[in-house]
């Protein structure tokens, strides 16, 4: 278990609402674009990072987390977990709050450093499935 529910809740409730998904492209069939969709419709600016991607859901794209010119609070990674790693060392290099890796992917050694580094994570879950699991409880 990578993070438990209250971390989860703090996330997704109190963390901010500016999401930076890394891997997010206008392919409907990829999860990352209804997840995106999903977070939109929870209140969140969605920032689509990926370099070869167009405009996303409304929102212009990033080719890499250095390039947005604002703060984000939390980086979503849709990427393969040999390649999360880096990312979550990107998210803790650009100030995020909270990283969280997608169902699926799954990167220990950079769990530990991005918590040693002081940012909340998940991992190998979806906050498409834990928005209306974790509203229901409340």
């Amino acid at each position: 278990m990578y993070a438990d529910d209250e971390t989860v809740r703090r996330i997704l409730q109190d963390t901010g609402d500016t999401w930076a998904v890394v891997g997010l492209s206008t392919n409907r069939s990829r999860a990352a674009y209804g997840v995106a969709e999903v977070l939109q419709r929870f209140g969140k600016r969605v920032v689509p990072v990926h370099p070869k991607a167009e405009p996303v859901h409304g929102e212009k794209r990033y080719a890499s987390l250095a390039d947005i010119p604002f703060p984000v609070d939390v980086v979503d990674v849709f990427v393969n977990s040999d390649l999360a790693g880096a990312v979550a060392d990107e998210a803790v290099a650009i100030g995020a709050k909270a990283v969280w890796f997608q169902l699926g992917v799954i990167d220990e050694e950079a769990y530990g450093r991005t918590r040693q580094a002081g940012l909340d994570m998940v991992m190998d879950r979806c906050p498409a499935i834990e928005i209306p699991r974790l509203d229901a409880r409340r």
